[in-house]
C-alpha cells in the first residue's frame, strides 16, 4: 500500500481538527493506506517536508483531537499559483519521495483552489497515482455547492449565545440609562455569522455586507430603537460597507497574501457615528475577533459530528484510484422529517475562488433581521453539545504537532 497527507489551510475554527481525526480513524478501520501524514503548517511545510506520523493515534488521543479548536497541525496563507512550476514540481516530487498517494487538504475557497490547481497539473502531465482530495472548512459559511461548511455551526452557537449572555447584562439598568450595544462578528464578503446571532431572538439591528450600509437608515433605526426600549442591540459584520464598495470599518488598512481584505474595527466606526449624531450618549462594543472561531468548549455536536464523519467519507472514496480534484460537501437530506445530512462529492474548481452570500430574501427590511426561514436553516445546526473530556478543570486539548518536535526525518 501507499501513503496518504492530510494538511490544514487557512483561518482555523474550532472542528477542523475533527476531519483530520476522521480521517486518521477511518484508516484504522479500514487501512487504505500504510501511513496517514500530517503536513505541517499547510502547503508551505509540504513543500519543507515537514511531516508528522498520525497513524497509529490512539482512540484517546483521537477524541481529544476532535475537540480541539485551531489547527493542530498548523495552517499557513500559502498561495499556489498555477504559473509557478517550481511549486508544483517539487510538491508531486516530494509525494513520490514519501509514496503518497493522496492528499487530503482541509480548508476554505483558496484550499479548495489548491486542491483543483495540483489535480489539473496531474491531469495535464499524465500524472495517474498522485491524488487530491478538499474537505471543507470556514466559520463564514460562503463555499458553494455544500450546504453549510464545518465550523461555521460551533461559530454560529458561540455568537448567538454570547448575544443573549451580553443582552442580559446591557439590560439591568433601568429604562432611564438609553444605550446601544454593539457585537461585531467576522464575515468579510458574506453575513452568515452576523446572521446567526439573530438566533438570540434578542438583535435589533443587523448590518450584513449583503445589504448596503446607509448611514442615516441605520441610524433612523438605531434611534426609533432607543426611542422605544431605550435599548438597542446592534449586531454588524467585519465587511459591513456603503453601496459604493467602501468598508465602514475604521481599521481597513492592508490585503492578505490571499488580495482579501484585512478588516476590523467597524463595530467602532459604527460607535462614533452614534456618538456623533447624538443617537445615544452610550454606546458599547464588543468585538469578537478570535474567540469565534477557537471557543471549543462550546461546540455544536452536530458541526463537531459532521466534521468527523466528513473525513471519514473523504478517506472512503479515496479508495476510489480515480477519485481526485474532487471537495467532499455536505447535502442536507429532504426525503426525511428530522434533521439528517448525507456526504457527496464535487468538482473542487466548481467551489473555489466563489462566494456563497447569505440570501438576501432571507434578510429582513431595514435591518430588521432575518426571516422565519433563516432560521429554519441556522437552527438544526446548533443542537447539542458534546460530552467534554476534562483535564485539571480544563478541556483537555491536543498538543499542537508543530510544537511537539516529533517530524519524521527527511529522506
Amino acid at each position: 500500500m501507499s501513503n496518504c497527507i492530510v494538511a490544514q489551510s487557512g483561518g482555523p475554527s474550532s472542528v477542523i481538527n475533527a476531519t483530520v481525526a476522521g480521517i486518521v480513524k477511518a484508516n484504522q478501520m479500514n487501512p487504505i493506506y500504510d501511513h496517514v501524514y500530517g503536513g505541517l503548517n499547510g502547503i508551505e511545510g509540504i513543500l519543507k517536508e515537514r511531516f508528522v506520523d498520525l497513524t497509529k493515534m490512539t482512540e484517546h488521543e483521537n477524541l481529544v483531537l476532535r475537540q480541539t479548536p485551531s489547527s493542530a497541525l498548523g495552517s499557513c496563507r500559502y498561495k499556489l499559483k498555477r504559473d509557478n512550476v517550481s511549486d508544483f514540481e517539487k510538491i508531486f516530487s516530494i509525494m513520490e519521495k514519501y509514496d503518497i498517494e493522496t492528499m487530503f487538504y482541509t480548508g476554505g475557497n483558496d484550499s479548495m483552489d489548491t486542491v483543483a490547481a495540483l489535480s489539473e497539473y496531474a491531469e495535464r502531465n499524465n500524472i495517474k497515482n498522485r491524488r487530491f482530495v478538499g474537505c471543507p472548512k470556514t466559520i463564514d459559511n460562503d463555499l458553494m455547492q455544500t450546504d453549510h461548511a464545518p465550523g461555521f455551526a460551533s461559530s454560529a452557537k458561540f455568537i448567538a449565545t454570547t448575544a443573549l449572555q451580553c443582552w442580559q447584562d446591557v439590560n439591568v439598568y433601568p429604562a432611564s440609562r438609553k444605550e446601544v450595544f454593539i457585537l461585531e462578528t467576522m464575515g468579510r464578503d458574506a453575513g452568515w455569522l452576523a446572521a446567526s446571532a439573530c438566533l438570540s431572538g434578542i438583535v435589533d439591528v443587523l448590518i450584513v455586507p449583503e445589504y448596503p450600509f446607509e448611514k442615516q437608515r441605520v441610524l433612523q433605526e438605531i434611534r426609533k430603537c432607543i426611542e422605544e426600549k431605550s435599548k438597542c442591540f446592534v449586531v454588524v459584520s467585519e465587511g459591513a460597507h456603503y453601496e459604493d464598495g467602501m468598508y465602514i470599518a475604521a481599521g481597513e488598512a492592508m490585503n492578505d497574501l490571499f488580495g482579501h481584505a484585512v478588516l476590523g474595527g467597524a463595530g467602532k466606526a459604527l460607535e462614533q457615528m452614534i456618538l456623533e449624531a447624538g443617537v445615544s450618549s452610550r454606546c458599547k462594543v464588543q468585538d469578537l475577533s478570535s474567540a469565534q472561531r477557537c471557543h471549543a468548549s462550546e461546540q455544536s455536536l452536530v458541526d463537531v459530528t459532521e466534521s468527523f464523519r466528513l473525513g471519514m467519507s473523504a478517506h472512503m472514496r479515496s479508495a476510489d484510484p480515480k477519485f481526485t480534484g474532487k471537495m467532499v460537501g455536505i447535502r442536507r437530506r429532504t426525503d426525511v422529517e428530522e434533521y439528517d445530512v448525507e456526504f457527496f462529492a464535487v468538482e473542487a474548481d466548481k467551489v473555489a475562488n466563489f462566494v456563497r452570500n447569505f440570501p438576501e430574501e432571507w434578510l429582513l427590511p431595514d435591518y430588521k433581521g432575518v426571516t422565519q426561514e433563516a432560521i429554519d436553516y441556522l437552527k438544526p445546526l446548533i443542537q447539542g453539545s458534546p460530552q467534554l473530556i476534562m483535564k485539571d478543570g480544563l478541556p483537555e486539548q491536543t498538543v499542537p504537532y508543530y510544537m511537539r518536535g516529533e517530524e519524521i526525518e527527511k529522506k
